[in-house]
């Protein structure tokens, strides 16, 4: 068997093979590790191998605690298990069944639309109403909602701006280069369709009609490069906008999950808190990213409307008017639609004024500690299934003639299960059962007593690099799966150096969330990647540099209004660990002991 074909093999086979090996190879953990520390060590690791290799589905990898904690000697199932379904997943739950409810009666689409409207056809217009719908829609929504909602409503503008895709490609090449249509073919991705021809160009004798040729080219090219900005910009606010709150994206939730589960007595995080510090982040990132995606892919270049004014003019009328009639097609607000918008709001303004921080919230008409943000979820999407999606009438009791068809409420049951993403449930399980073990076996000890020389690193660089390190690793590795990895050794070396912990672990929960470079970052960037019309080259060059925009505006946000908000300045009491604190009492009790003796 030659080297490709057996390369070829152990290819098609290398789920099996991480399956077999990945547990042999790291069997010598168990012996240069101290058992507990060396078992849970074992585990995680292994996780962490099937996270980012997939070679179980992420869900499956998820419930491996349940399995090897007890049998291991690590953690009890009775407290294993419990950790699949804390009050954070019902957050979580409560923001993906209301955001199924917006879905069914299309109110998200509405307010795309209407976005749109406002904002105009302006190249450089047009991104922006793009990314600011995205990223609204995606801090309620799903990321991958979204970009799979606002990606087709954005091709059929273009298509009315610039009309068929492949006409536009046949201009851009240079007709007067034999070779032009492979240089052409090198720009597409090979399983688009080709609408190339190979008939004999007539001989370009009149110097006009070349200018004229060369015009056309270029306008074909600029508009290349606008319809790929439209498409690239979609993702990219997606991903920024879900992490403006905390059931915005899996990663927010992680972050409160663990802080419960290591700091039980912080409290400093709390949907309104975090949407305090996170809104304005977000209203950053958005408009320095859309500066970069205007620039880059020429939405701020006025060039062309200058100098074919009229047809620009007329082809922006036209997608305005495609807009308009697609936004007429739905109708005036329906009784659902309303409903669902009043629910939505109220949802929001409970969240968000329950324990804001900066203000008396209204949960202190409740005993501390009893009324969650779970309770806030449950209450809202309990009364979506009961809630009529028809305008009440009392004219209806006392007509014998009406129907007597049974009311449909806002939302049934079967289209809450098949819109939620019960695999992202067990992830964060998943997740919470990693911490719980890190926690009662001293690994997040053990780690964090090797990590003492980067005590010597300047916080403020610490956090920088931090979340760089972390927005590069999720670029190959699922978010989720990347923070639920790294935030307990991220906290454990806080604990160590002296900081806030939050100082170290919101930077990497957000930055966890900025994977701009590769089509297999995220489900969003997969989505646009797979129209057809863009390239890697195209992503790499595009979200290197938001890469980098992300850091600098988190590593802004954190010195400046998180570092009063969270008192980041502060090495809080609740952070003190445990043992510290019971070892200080110990202390001062046999100090007191030998004074009276």
């Amino acid at each position: 068997m030659d080297p490709a074909t057996f390369s070829r093999k152990l290819w098609c086979a290398r789920k099996q093979l991480i399956l077999i090996l990945a547990p042999l190879l790291l069997l010598p953990l168990l012996f240069v590790v101290p058992p507990k520390e060396g078992k849970c060590l074992y585990v995680v690791l292994l996780m962490a191998v099937f996270w980012c290799t997939e070679a179980l589905p992420l869900a499956v990898t998820s419930m491996l605690p349940v399995c090897l904690f007890p049998t291991m000697g690590i953690l009890p199932s009775k407290k294993v298990c419990p950790q699949y379904f804390l009050e954070t997943n019902f957050l979580f739950l409560s923001g993906l069944v209301m955001a199924s409810a917006i879905e069914e009666w299309g109110l998200h689409r509405r307010i795309a639309l209407k976005v749109l409207k406002i904002v105009g056809v302006k190249p450089a217009w047009l991104i922006l109403g793009m990314m600011i719908t995205s990223s609204f829609l995606s801090m309620w929504l799903s990321n991958t909602a979204t970009t799979a909602m606002m990606l087709p409503i954005a091709n059929a503008i273009l298509e009315s701006l610039f009309g068929n895709l492949e006409t536009l490609k046949e201009n851009c090449k240079d007709k007067r280069d034999p070779e032009g249509d492979s240089q052409v073919k090198m720009h597409v991705l090979p399983f688009e369709k080709q609408t190339l021809t190979t008939d004999d160009r007539p001989d370009w004798t009149d110097r006009s009609e070349q200018t004229n040729m060369e015009v056309v080219r270029r306008e074909a090219q600029y508009q290349m490069k606008v319809w790929k900005g439209f498409l690239i910009c979609i993702p990219y606010a997606a991903s920024i906008g879900g992490t403006a709150t905390l059931t915005g994206t899996a990663p927010n939730l992680i972050l409160v999950g663990q802080l419960k589960s290591y700091f039980p007595e912080c409290d400093l995080i709390n949907f309104g808190s975090w949407f305090v510090f996170a809104f304005p982040l977000m209203l950053l990132f958005l408009f320095l990213g859309w500066i970069w995606i205007a620039f880059l892919y020429g939405g701020i270049n006025t060039r062309l409307c200058i100098s074919k004014q009229d047809e620009r003019a007329a082809a922006e009328a036209k997608a305005l008017a495609v807009i308009d009639e697609d936004y007429k097609k739905l109708g005036p607000i329906k009784f659902a639609e309303g409903s669902i918008a009043f629910f939505f709001v109220i949802f929001a303004i409970l969240l968000f004024t329950r324990d804001p921080k900066f203000v008396t919230g209204w949960s202190v008409f409740f005993p501390k500690g009893y009324v969650s943000d779970a309770v806030i979820g449950v209450i809202i999407i309990s009364i979506l299934f009961f809630f009529p999606s028809q305008r009440p009438s009392l004219r209806w009791w006392f007509d014998s003639r009406a129907s007597n068809t049974p009311y449909v409420p806002l939302l049934s049951w079967r289209k809450a299960q098949e819109c939620v993403p019960w695999n992202i449930i067990l992830l964060l399980g998943g997740g919470f059962a990693m911490a719980k073990g890190c926690e009662e076996s001293g690994l997040a000890v053990w780690i964090g007593n090797h990590l003492q020389p980067l005590a010597q690193v300047p916080p403020a660089v610490a956090v920088m690099l931090i979340t760089a390190f972390i927005a590069c690793f999720t670029e190959f590795a699922s978010n989720t799966a990347t923070i639920i990895i790294f935030l307990p050794v991220i906290a454990e070396l806080a604990i160590r150096v002296k900081v806030n912990p939050l100082y170290f672990m919101i930077p990497a929960t957000t930055g966890c969330s900025y994977a701009f470079m590769l089509p297999v970052s995220t489900p969003p960037n997969s989505i646009a990647f797979a129209s057809g019309h863009l390239m890697v080259k195209d992503m790499v060059k595009t979200g290197f540099v938001m890469n980098i925009l992300g850091i600098l505006c988190v590593s802004l946000a954190m010195n400046t209004w998180g570092l009063h908000m969270f008192n980041l300045h502060v090495y809080p009491d609740w952070a003190r660990p445990l043992n510290a604190s019971l070892a200080t009492v110990a202390t001062h009790t046999v100090s007191a002991m030998n004074m009276t003796g």
